[in-house]
């Protein structure tokens, strides 16, 4: 094998390989050697085929096989040989190939840069801690009792107005004919949820109980439903019953409802979850201001391969957002060119300390454990209930969707080394203080790029026509 440099610019690297003709040809005799003492030929006992045969029959299947395996063992030996640490695989490109040749081909490779970190503890970081107050466990509380609320029938006969509950039965007709999902019986309908298209609850607003009303409507032009979109429909409604709602009693009868021995034990839970919250919170502005830090002292060349990965895997899930929320997404106001330009800062950002995370947890042996991979491995399965085996199997059958998984619980581990070197100081805000949206433009676009890998994007929720039962509102 003979190796030559072409190339040795910043983090690039270009190698010429050359196999010679006799290597070849020496492990493709090897090869069908090793066939022909199983090889069953009619006319042949195993072992006794002729080797001109073997060649005639085999012979390009097994040069395909040894030129693959030629290529893949020189190449990791030209790195080896090279002291070389690959950012990503190299590129691989026959230049020249002819049976009975040599086989000439040009690999190139990005290598990862040398980075020397910081010292640590010249670090100075802020954890921001906010208290759980009264207030705000009275306010879920209430938000709770809301949720939960129960309604009876009104004391008294009168007109229906905005936040009843009517029990109706409708049936919705087009051209005079019935369209599927369109009629059911004691369906209850809130006045001003905006549960069914725009129009329907308005006219049922002042229907009495045991009055008929004939509602037409028009789907909207956009609306999921082709079949509906854009036509004109009149729904037969009958009113059977009007409800209100009565306010919950926030006592210790409410709090065994959801699952609490007490009104004091669901207080007590509450704040509990709370202070998880924040805590969560405080670790995210905790390490989101160390990474700020981070980035700002080191300056190292970045592999461009890296980075176009990156953003090619950005870019993507931000298309694939944008086509299901359409106008939702925050960006519309801006052209894709400067849309890629940011996201593309973002991509070199994530990469640059990436590398340097990664660089610091080799180097003082970081380790994630079977255990935690697995912990966590469970953690995501739960999200799937009822396919929670099946999740599994697919994670550990998968090298790389381990490896997924395995990455952010490396990363967390390594900021929290750093963390134990560095000068860090807390601050007692309050909760406002500690939600406060970044001032870094690319700050925001990293916190909303995280929060859409902790949780799929939502389709863009449709109003819906009135349906018999609330299946297909549920799975969107």
């Amino acid at each position: 094998m003979q190796v030559v440099e072409t190339k040795n610019e910043g983090l690039s690297r270009e190698y010429t390989i050359t196999l010679l003709a006799t290597e070849i040809e020496e492990k493709v005799d090897t090869r069908l050697e090793d066939l022909r003492k199983t090889a069953n030929i009619p006319g042949f006992r195993p072992g006794k085929v002729p080797a001109s045969l073997m060649k005639q029959r085999y012979g390009q299947s097994v040069m395909g096989e040894v030129l693959e395996q030629a290529v893949s063992e020189s190449s990791r030996q030209a790195i080896e040989d090279n002291t070389l640490r690959p950012a990503m695989q190299p590129n691989i490109e026959i230049t020249k190939f002819e049976e009975g040749e040599d086989l000439e081909y040009k690999m190139a490779i990005e290598v990862l840069p040398e980075i020397q970190p910081m010292d640590f503890s010249k670090i100075e970081v802020e954890r921001l801690v906010a208290k759980v107050e009264d207030k705000e466990i009275d306010e879920t509380v209430d938000r709770l009792a809301q949720q939960y609320r129960q309604s009876e029938p009104i004391k008294r006969a009168r007109k229906s107005k905005k936040g009843d509950i009517l029990v109706i039965d409708f049936k919705g007709m087009i051209d005079g004919e019935v369209f599927a999902g369109g009629s059911a019986e004691g369906h209850n309908l809130e006045l001003g949820s905006d549960q069914f298209i725009p129009g329907f609850e308005d006219q049922l607003i002042g229907s009495k109980a045991g009055e008929h009303v004939s509602v037409p409507v028009s789907f909207p032009a956009d609306y999921g439903a082709e079949s509906l979109a854009g036509k004109d429909a009149i729904f037969e409604v009958d009113v059977t019953e009007i409800r209100e709602y009565v306010d919950t009693v926030l006592d210790d009868e409410f709090a065994k409802t959801l699952g609490q021995e007490s009104l004091e034990e669901l207080r007590k839970s509450i704040s509990g979850r709370l202070e998880q919250d924040y805590a969560g919170l405080s670790r995210e502005r905790l390490k989101r201001d160390l990474l700020d830090v981070l980035e700002k002292a080191h300056e190292f060349e970045v592999p461009p391969g890296m980075v176009d990965a990156e953003f090619e895997s950005i870019w993507t899930q931000f298309e694939e957002t944008r086509k299901q929320q359409g106008a939702e997404v925050e960006e519309e106001d801006k052209s894709d060119d400067e849309l890629k330009e940011e996201y593309r800062k973002i991509s070199m950002r994530r990469v640059q300390l990436g590398l340097l995370l990664t660089e610091v947890g080799n180097t003082n042996n970081v380790e994630v454990s079977a255990e935690e991979v697995n912990r966590a491995l469970m953690m995501e399965a739960q999200k799937y209930p009822g396919q929670e085996k099946e999740f599994i199997e697919l994670y550990r059958n998968n090298p790389e969707a381990m490896a997924t998984m395995r990455a952010p619980i490396f990363e967390e581990k390594v900021v929290d080394f750093i963390l134990e070197l560095a000068n860090v100081k807390e601050r007692s805000v309050t909760i406002e203080e500690l939600t406060k949206v970044p001032d870094s433009e690319d700050a925001k676009k990293e916190e909303k790029k995280a929060a859409a890998k902790k949780k799929p994007a939502k389709p863009r929720r449709k109003k819906a026509a009135p349906k018999a039962d609330k299946a297909a509102d549920k799975k969107k």
